[in-house]
C-alpha cells in the first residue's frame, strides 16, 4: 500500500518506516493501531526479519527467554524451547507481518540511500534503490545490530582462504575438514564455537578479552504447558511477568551497586570450572573486569568446546595475516584455511547516518561526531519529523529490547498524535537545550554504573570512552519516560504562508511595526512560520503548560500515549 502523488509526481506518504525487525514491524503494527495505513516499510533485504534474518550461524539463538522476548500485543504460546533459536525467531516476526496485514506496506529490496529535510515543504525527501518518494515522517528502525564490523587486519586482502562474518553466514560453504580461525568472543563466538567445533578438523579461537559466561538454562517447553499458555492466557502472561519483575529487579546491581555483583561473578567461575580442568587455560578464560562491564554472556557448551583437544585458545588478538597464516599480537602463528570474525557491528557509528541530511544541510553522522544523543532515544535536534526506535541510550544489559522498542513505539504515536492535533502542515524539532539536558541526565546517571566503572573498554562505549549505548534504568522507569510527547521539548513549524494585509489597514502599518510581536519566529528553521496562536486544551492533557516558545502557548497541548504492552 503506498501514498499519495505529490505536485512534483513523486509519491507521498504520511510516514515511512526504515527497517523490517523488530522495530520496523513493531512501528507498523502500532500505526495500523493508531488509525495510521498511509506507511510504508522499506527494506533493503529481501524479506523481514532484522537482525534475526541476517544472523544465521550455527547454533545462533537469543539469550533472552522466549516470553520475554515478544511483543505484549503478538504473544506466542507456542514457543518450542525456553531460550529460542533463529529460525523460530524469525518465523515470529513472519508471523507477525502476515497477522497484522503488513505485506501491503512493506517493500522488499527497497534500501534507502538518502533521506533529506526540506525546510520549505516541512517532509523528507527518500532516495532509494527502487526510486524516491517523500515522506512528513520518517522512523528509523535500522537497529544497533545490522552493519557489520570488520577489523582492519594488515594482509587480510591476500589471505588465499574463506573469509566472512558471523553475521554474513555463506551457508555454501563447507567447514568439514577446514582449520578455522574465530576471530573474537562475543554474543556471536560462544555461539558458533560449540556449534562447529565437532565438524572442523581445527578450530583456533583468538581472544582479545575473556567474556564472563553463564550457564544457559534452556530446556523445551513442553506440550503441557503450550496447552496451558494457549488455552489459559493467564499462565503465559504471569510467565511473562515473572521473567520481567527478576529482571527489574536486578538492575540497581548494574546502575548503582556494582560491588554487589561480586557473587555473580563467583557463579561464572564456577560454571567455567566445571569444564575447564587445565588451570593455565582457565587462568586465560577468566576476565579481570568486573562482570557486568561487558555483556554477560549465556552457554553451557561454550567451555566445553573450548575444553576440547582440537581447539586451541589464542589469548590475544589477531595482528596481521601473512598469506595463509595469522599472527597474533603475542607472535603465535596458526595457518587456517578459513577465517570467521565474530567482530560486532557499528553500533555508535551506524552507517544510516552518514545517510540522513537534517534541516542545517549536515548529515545525523556529523551531529553526533562527538557521540550520539536524543532526546528520549527517539529524536535528535536538527531533525525534524524524524525518530529512531533504538536509538542512543536505549540498549539494556539484562533484560529483553522488545519492552523498550514497545515504549519507544508509545512515543512515536504520541508524537504523529500531537502533529494531528497541532493541524495543517507541520513538523516538530526537538529543542538543542532538550537533548542537552536529557543527555546530561543520562551520562550523569551513567558514571555509578558497572558499564563504565567495571574496568572494561566495551562496544558500549563510543570513540570518546562515553557510553551512549544502554539505559541506566530499568525498563519501567523507560516506559514512564517515554509515555507522551513533552511539546516543551520541541520546537513547533509551520510552512511560511505569505501574510494577507487588507489595503485599507496595510496603508497605516508603518515599516517598523511590520511583523512585530515578542519572540516572533523565534527558534523556526529557515522556511518556517512561528505557530499562530494556541490550541484548546485537549482534555486528555497530562502536562498541560506553556511551550518555551514566544507568543504560543500551544505547547501545552500533551495527550496521554496509550500503553501496548
Amino acid at each position: 500500500m503506498g501514498g499519495t502523488s505529490g505536485k512534483d509526481g513523486r509519491e507521498h506518504v504520511r510516514v515511512a518506516v526504515i527497517g523490517s525487525g523488530f522495530g520496523g514491524l513493531g512501528a507498523a503494527v502500532r500505526l495500523r493501531r493508531e488509525g495510521i495505513t498511509d506507511f510504508v516499510v522499506l527494506e533493503r533485504a529481501d524479506s523481514v526479519g532484522g537482525t534475526w534474518r541476517d544472523n544465521s550461524y550455527p547454533g545462533c539463538a537469543c539469550d533472552v527467554p522466549s516470553h520475554l522476548y515478544s511483543f505484549s500485543f503478538a504473544p506466542n504460546p507456542d514457543w518450542p524451547r525456553t531460550f529460542s533459536g533463529q529460525p523460530a525467531i524469525r518465523a515470529y516476526l513472519e508471523h507477525v507481518a502476515d497477522t497484522f496485514g503488513l505485506r501491503r506496506h512493506i517493500r522488499l529490496d527497497t534500501e534507502v540511500l538518502m533521506m533529506r529535510w526540506d525546510t520549505d515543504e516541512l517532509r523528507w525527501e527518500i532516495e532509494t534503490s527502487a526510486g524516491e518518494l517523500t515522506a512528513d515522517v520518517v522512523v528509523s528502525a535500522t537497529g544497533p545490530l545490522s552493519d557489520p564490523k570488520m577489523p582492519e587486519i594488515p594482509g587480510l586482502a591476500e589471505f588465499p582462504g574463506k573469509v566472512f562474518h558471523s553475521a554474513r553466514w555463506d551457508h555454501d560453504y563447507d567447514l568439514r575438514g577446514k582449520r578455522v580461525a574465530m576471530i573474537g568472543t562475543g554474543a556471536s563466538a560462544i555461539q558458533i564455537v560449540p556449534a562447529i567445533a565437532p565438524e572442523v578438523e581445527r578450530l583456533t579461537l583468538f581472544q582479545r578479552t575473556p567474556p564472563w559466561v553463564m550457564p544457559r538454562t534452556d530446556r523445551s517447553i513442553t506440550a503441557v504447558e503450550r496447552w496451558l499458555h494457549r488455552r489459559l492466557p493467564f499462565t503465559r502472561a504471569a510467565r511473562r511477568g515473572l521473567l520481567w519483575g527478576i529482571r527489574e529487579l536486578q538492575v540497581s546491581a548494574f546502575t548503582k551497586r556494582p560491588n554487589q555483583l561480586g557473587l555473580i561473578e563467583s557463579l561464572a567461575k564456577a560454571n567455567m570450572a566445571r569444564s575447564i580442568k587445565d588451570p593455565a587455560l582457565r587462568a586465560r578464560l577468566t576476565p579481570s573486569y568486573r562482570i557486568g562491564c561487558k555483556r554477560i554472556l549465556l552457554s553451557s557448551e561454550y567451555y566445553p568446546a573450548l575444553a576440547r583437544p582440537d581447539v586451541d585458545l589464542v589469548a590475544s588478538g589477531l595482528k596481521e595475516i601473512r598469506g595463509s597464516v595469522l599472527v597474533a599480537a603475542d607472535g603465535t602463528e596458526t595457518e587456517v584455511d578459513a577465517i570467521i570474525f565474530g567482530t560486532g557491528f557499528h553500533v555508535t557509528d551506524m552507517p544510516i547516518a552518514d545517510r540522513v541530511v537534517g534541516a542545517e544541510g549536515r548529515t545525523l553522522a556529523d551531529a553526533w561526531k562527538d557521540g550520539m544523543q536524543a532526546l528520549r532515544g527517539a529524536t535528535a535536534a536538527g531533525f525534524p519529523n524524524w525518530m529512531t526506535i533504538i536509538g542512543p541510550n536505549t540498549g539494556l544489559g539484562n533484560s529483553s529490547m522488545i519492552l523498550m522498542i514497545e515504549s519507544q513505539l508509545n512515543y512515536m504515536a504520541d508524537y504523529l498524535r500531537q502533529l494531528g492535533m497541532l493541524g495543517g502542515k507541520v513538523a516538530l524539532g526537538a529543542r538543542p537545550s532538550a537533548v542537552h539536558r536529557w543527555n546530561r541526565q543520562v551520562q550523569a546517571r551513567m558514571e555509578r554504573t558497572v558499564w563504565n566503572t567495571g574496568g572494561c573498554t566495551s562496544w558500549y562505549l563510543d570513540a570518546q570512552g562515553r557510553n551512549t549505548t544502554v539505559w541506566p534504568g530499568t525498563t519501567g522507569e523507560f516506559r514512564r519516560e517515554t509515555r507522551s510527547v513533552d511539546l516543551a521539548e520541541y520546537e513547533v513549524l509551520r510552512v511560511a504562508e505569505p501574510e494577507r494585509v487588507p489595503v485599507a489597514v496595510a496603508a497605516t502599518v508603518s515599516p517598523a511595526g511590520a511583523g512585530a510581536g515578542a519572540g516572533a519566529g523565534a527558534g523556526v528553521g529557515v522556511g518556517a512560520a512561528p505557530l499562530p496562536g494556541a490550541l484548546p486544551p485537549d482534555p486528555r492533557a497530562s502536562n498541560a503548560g506553556g511551550a518555551e516558545r514566544g507568543g504560543s502557548s500551544a505547547g501545552g497541548v500533551v495527550s496521554e500515549a496509550e500503553d501496548v504492552a
